[in-house]
C-alpha cells in the first residue's frame, strides 16, 4: 500500500458568492439613492423635467457601473478556482478508488496467499478452504463499500460545486438585467391654465 502525500484542496469558493452580493446590495444602495434624489429634484417650471447636477449625476452613475464592473470582474475572475475545486474534487475521488483498488488487491492476494497455505496442511484443509473464502468475500464487500463511499462523497461535492455556479450563474443574470431595466417615468406635473 502506498501512501502519497495529500495536496490541500483549493480555497472554499464562497468569496464569488460573496462578490456577486456586495455587487447587488452596493449597486442597489447607490441607485435607490438616485432615485430618491430625483424623486425628490426640483422641477423645472412648466415643464415635466426635473433640475440635476448633471455632472454630479453622471459621475456617480459611472462610479456604480465602475464598482459593478470591478466587482463582477472579481466574481467572474473567481470561477476558475470553483473549476479548479470540482476538478480537485475529481482527482482526488479518482485517487482514493485507486487507493482502495489496491487495498482491496493486497487483501486479495493475502487472502489468497493464506488459503493456499492452509490448503497445504492437510490436517485444517476444510477450514482453510472456509476462512479463504470469508476473506475474500470480506474484502471485496469492504473494497466495494469504500468505492461506494468514495462515489457518494464526490457526488455530494459535486453537486454542492454546481448549486453554488448555478446560484452565481442566477445572481450574474439578475444584476444584468436590473441594469438594463429602465427607470420608471417620472409623474407628470399637470400645467395650470
Amino acid at each position: 500500500m502506498s501512501d502519497q502525500p495529500q495536496s490541500d484542496p483549493p480555497p472554499i469558493p464562497g468569496h464569488v458568492l460573496d462578490l456577486v452580493e456586495q455587487s447587488r446590495v452596493d449597486t442597489r444602495a447607490a441607485l435607490d439613492q438616485l432615485i430618491i434624489e430625483v424623486e425628490g429634484a426640483k422641477n423645472v417650471p412648466l415643464s415635466n423635467s426635473v433640475m440635476l447636477p448633471r455632472e454630479e449625476f453622471i459621475e456617480r452613475m459611472r462610479s456604480i457601473r465602475s464598482t459593478v464592473d470591478r466587482l463582477l470582474g472579481e466574481a467572474v475572475d473567481g470561477l476558475p478556482e470553483e473549476l479548479r475545486a470540482a476538478r480537485w474534487m475529481v482527482r482526488e475521488r479518482e485517487a482514493y478508488i485507486a487507493r482502495t483498488n489496491e487495498n482491496a488487491r493486497e487483501m486479495l492476494t493475502k487472502a489468497r496467499e493464506r488459503s493456499e497455505q492452509l490448503v497445504a496442511e492437510s490436517y485444517i484443509v476444510s477450514e482453510a478452504v472456509e476462512e479463504a473464502n470469508t476473506l475474500v468475500r470480506n474484502a471485496e464487500r469492504e473494497a466495494e463499500r469504500i468505492r461506494l463511499e468514495a462515489e457518494d462523497v464526490a457526488e455530494r461535492a459535486l453537486s454542492e460545486s454546481e448549486a453554488v455556479l448555478g446560484e452565481l450563474l442566477r445572481f450574474v443574470h439578475e444584476s444584468r438585467a436590473a441594469l438594463h431595466e429602465p427607470l420608471p417615468p417620472a409623474d407628470e406635473v399637470p400645467i395650470s391654465e
